[in-house]
């Protein structure tokens, strides 16, 4: 076997064959020398097989496929992936995600520099004319540089860009798979990360373009699962130690509501701010329904 690559990107899908194809297109693409890097594809529980897809690469890039016999959830795909990961260093991106250029170039100059950080690169939405999903990027965007003025309590990145030590990434145990609907494992994984202390640092060069298509309905449902995976990765940091279930103050989710408004006071402004509300809206009932279920079940 070759000598083992400086990092490896780990990209979980499934049944976005399409999506899948423009992220490793794009990953072949690095101003990063191909030894240097691997690219670990988890197929969690495609009936379609990726097979020819994977092959079709190798000339440009060092993959390695992990089929998965049922679907397990993106959280547990992703540490599958990182399990038998040969990199120092480990990049996670979502298979509707492609890289800019110069992505790993990015986190690799960083890694380097402070090995021990977690880091978070820029995300940016590659459908601009799709209304919903250009709320849920409004809504991430402002999170982010709220984040960055230091304002937050509960500080994270998305697991759709990031980059950290292997090692760290197994002595925390991988993400949390026992977060229902999918969700809020990017908030639960960097939240014990930073009861450790340990450091998290933004590196706005890393550009992913992210292209989730939305409905309506999926739109809803995206939010409805947020406030659902949200409530529960709560309580599980509270068993660890006391915080309040709401963590940011009256001012946060007021300033998220107007920030379409601020950025351009126009009616696509009032149409986002107006899906704005809608979107916390979905998380709250997401949320109270979470907490009624568990309250069902006899549970804390």
């Amino acid at each position: 076997m070759n000598s083992a690559p400086e990092l490896t990107v780990v990209v979980p899908t499934r049944d976005r064959k399409a999506q899948l194809r423009n992220c490793l297109e794009g990953i072949s693409r690095q101003d990063v020398d191909a030894h240097r890097f691997e690219v670990v594809i988890v197929n969690d529980g495609s009936p379609e097989s990726l097979a020819s897809m994977i092959e079709c690469h190798r000339d440009r890039l060092a993959l390695q496929l992990v089929v998965l016999p049922r679907s397990v959830g993106p959280a547990a795909a992703r540490s599958a992936g990182a399990a038998i990961a040969r990199g120092r260093f480990l990049a996670f991106i979502d298979d509707d995600c492609v890289p800019s250029s110069h992505w790993l170039a990015a986190l690799m100059r960083e890694l380097r520099r402070q090995p021990n950080s977690l880091l978070g690169g820029n995300v940016e939405n590659g459908l601009p004319d799709n209304p919903y999903s250009a709320a849920s990027h409004q809504i991430n965007t402002y999170v982010r540089q709220y984040y960055e003025r230091g304002h937050a309590n509960e500080r994270f990145f998305p697991t759709n860009n990031i980059a950290l030590s292997a090692e760290r990434f197994r002595e925390l145990g991988g993400f949390n798979t026992s977060i229902p609907s999918h969700t809020a494992e990017d908030k639960e994984f960097c939240d014990r990360w930073r009861s450790r202390n340990y450091p998290m640092a933004y590196v706005p060069d890393a550009v992913v373009c992210h292209s989730h298509d939305l409905s309506w309905s999926q739109f809803l449902r995206q939010h409805f699962s947020y406030g659902r995976g949200i409530l529960v990765f709560r309580q599980i940091r509270r068993r660890r130690e006391p915080s309040p279930l709401i963590p940011e103050r009256f001012e946060f989710y007021w300033n998220l509501l107007l920030h379409p408004l601020r950025v351009k006071r126009d009616v696509l402004a009032w149409q986002q701010a107006g899906l704005i509300v809608v979107a916390q809206m979905a998380t709250v009932a997401g949320a109270i329904w979470a907490a009624l279920r568990e309250n069902s079940d006899g549970s804390p």
